[in-house]
């Protein structure tokens, strides 16, 4: 699990600079398209949550959409809204760590953002972490009447946000002023239990800017896989980043998600798969859950390969 290094914002996580790194499993749940409609959504979250937390299962997240996105489903499928969706999940579990793979910048305001997770993380006693991206489905921000700014301004909203969500945190409760945002306090009542505060990670592969912010600011960064050679390259980016800005690399957790294949069925093609990112650097990876019948897949997954997992 990640964790915050209480001397700066630039925290440590549970690698410590070893060439090859045991690789935990997180869950993550896309689709509330289930037999039996919107009446079956609850209960099939509450047993998949159980399951996984359970089960031995080290993260579970949602998505942040309000439409369901291309490649999991049509956009008139069945979505909630996701930090409600973790609270409903909190109250399931007792163990893993929560969070939305990932919140897009544009759906929130910063530091409402902040109390959002510090509700979170106060209600779970203490297992919450911010994922954080800079969003990229129009037709809902459209749809919806939300505010789509180019890629530029968005990007430049995310270090605002990632800086605001830090100061609510921290024990500096003054003003903020950037470029988008003018706070004048930046009082968050209660603190977050995780101290100095939730883990943050960013969502995405971009060379220039995403990995960067990932050097300057975050816990963990989450990149979309299924290609070793491509996650090896980014890496590299991201320790190039590192470098420039006097950040320790190995202090940054390397996770991926956008496994292709199927864990159950060719459960010795995914453990080799798995080697070949521990042996990366990646130390958690995310597998998606089938729309129909997630609570067995995450049970089967937890007996079958999570003991195999552990390892490698």
């Amino acid at each position: 699990m990640l964790r915050a290094d209480t001397a700066s914002h630039h925290p440590v996580s549970d690698l410590e600079g070893v060439d090859t790194v045991s690789v935990k499993a997180a869950i993550h749940y896309p689709s509330f398209s289930f037999p039996g409609g919107s009446a079956a959504i609850a209960s099939t979250l509450a047993a998949t949550a159980k399951a996984a937390d359970e089960g031995g299962i080290d993260t579970f997240t949602l998505m942040d959409h309000y439409f369901q996105i291309q490649g999991v489903g049509p956009a008139d499928a069945p979505m909630l809204e996701g930090y409600t969706g973790l609270g409903f999940v909190a109250a399931h579990t007792s163990r893993m760590q929560l969070g939305l793979l990932v919140t897009g910048v544009t759906y929130r305001h910063p530091a409402l953002l902040a109390k959002i997770v510090t509700t979170l993380d106060v209600l779970s006693s203490g297992r919450a972490f911010l994922g954080l991206g800079a969003a990229w489905f129009e037709r809902e921000h459209v749809a919806l009447g939300v505010p789509y700014p180019a890629m530029s301004e968005r990007f430049r909203r995310l270090e605002e946000a990632i800086q605001i969500c830090c100061q609510m945190w921290s024990d500096d409760d003054g003003p903020y002023s950037g470029e988008f945002y003018q706070l004048a306090e930046t009082l968050c009542v209660p603190q977050p239990i995780t101290r100095p505060r939730p883990p943050l990670l960013l969502g995405g592969g971009g060379e220039k800017k995403t990995l960067r912010l990932v050097a300057q600011y975050a816990d963990a960064t989450n990149l979309f896989g299924g290609d070793v050679e491509v996650i090896t390259h980014k890496l590299d980016v991201l320790r190039r980043h590192c470098d420039d800005l006097g950040r320790d690399f190995d202090s940054i957790e390397k996770t991926t998600i956008g496994y292709r294949g199927d864990p159950l069925g060719d459960t010795d093609g995914f453990l080799a798969e798995m080697q070949t990112y521990a042996a990366a650097g990646i130390s958690k990876v995310w597998v998606s859950l089938p729309s129909t019948d997630p609570a067995p897949f995450v049970t089967q997954f937890s007996e079958k390969v999570l003991p195999r997992m552990a390892e490698i």
